[in-house]
Parts: structure tokens; sequence; C-alpha cells
């Protein structure tokens, strides 16, 4: 594999072959963020594409000294943002209906009894569900830190924001996800 900082730099040039050997390394992980972003594979995928060819368009204004999967992840979350934007006004417009309906991922491993795995699925759809709902300054930090396994530090840079505040949304973001999933369980038992 090539060395990231020699191919940053010669796709900040111009270099396809480069870019696309950049594309290639970053693809999945960036597509499993935007996946979780959204909550639609579909519109994922599109974005994933969007968002690499803002890169492109752009490549001449990026700065190699500064690592490509933060730049390009940039990018992404603010092809999610205006994704979530226009989603928003699709509601609004069509009176608050539900545009989506977010697959159930992979079935967990270890789930034994085909009841278990039932409800397992269950309980990662509800997840996925839950975490396409949080609001866009909590949804992005929990994203990076908490699934995408990145430090604060990283997380910060990534958004723009001080390690506190990535601390404090995420904290933020886990409290809501709690809150909505005890709401869902509670309302499916009739304890509510």
């Amino acid at each position: 594999m090539e060395d990231p900082a020699d191919l940053s730099a010669r796709a900040a040039g111009g270099d396809r072959a480069a870019f696309s050997e950049l594309m290639r390394q970053t693809k999945t992980a960036l597509f499993r963020f935007v996946r979780r972003y959204v909550g639609e594979e579909q519109e994922a995928w599109d974005l994933l594409q969007d968002t690499y060819a803002a890169a492109w368009v752009n490549i001449r204004r990026y700065d190699p000294t500064r690592p490509f999967e933060a730049w390009i992840r940039t990018i992404a979350l603010n092809k999610c943002r205006d994704w979530s934007r226009r989603r928003f006004v699709r509601r609004l417009i069509l009176g608050g209906g539900d545009l989506s309906s977010p697959e159930a991922l992979a079935v967990p491993d270890g789930a034994e009894s085909a009841d278990d795995r039932i409800e397992a699925s269950g309980r990662l759809a509800r997840l996925n569900q839950e975490m396409s709902r949080l609001p866009p300054h909590l949804k992005a930090p929990l994203l990076l830190t908490a699934i995408e396994g990145r430090s604060q530090a990283e997380t910060a840079e990534i958004l723009g924001l001080s390690v506190k505040t990535v601390e404090t949304r995420v904290a933020r973001a886990r409290r809501k996800l709690s809150d909505a999933l005890k709401d869902t369980t509670a309302s499916r038992t009739g304890l509510e």
C-alpha cells in the first residue's frame, strides 16, 4: 500500500491515479460513516459518490499537510448535513410523514436461536433508526467516536470543534439514544 501522505500530495497536484487510490483506501470506512449518518443504504452510496466528486473538483484547495481522511470526512459530513436539511424540508412540505425506512443491518453474530437473531436484529434496527434521528450536531460526534473509533481529538479536528465540545456532544447523544430506546421499549410493552 502506498504512503497516504505521498498519495495526498500527488492528488493535490491533480494526479488522478493517486486520488483513485485514496478513494479505494477510504471508501469502505467512509461508506459506513455515511450509512450510519443517513440510515439508508442507497442514499449513502449516492452521498459517497457526491463526496468524492466534490473532493475531486476541489482537490487543488486540499492542503496535503492535513490528513486526507479528515478532509474527505469533512466533505462527507457536509454532504450528510445537506441531505438532512433537504429531507427536513421535504417532510415539512409533505406534512410530516416519515420518508425513510431504514433497513435492518446484518444480524449480529452470537445470537443462538432464530428468536434470538430476530430480537437482536430488531434491537439493532431500532438503534440505527434512533441514531439517524439524532440532531446532526450530536450525531456526527457520536458516529465518529463511538462507532468509527476515532479519538475525541481527531473528531474535533474533523468537525472543527474543541475536544471538550466533542466530549459534551457525545455524552448528550448517548443520553438521547438511551432515553429514546427506553421510550420505545416502554411503549411496546405498555409501560408508558
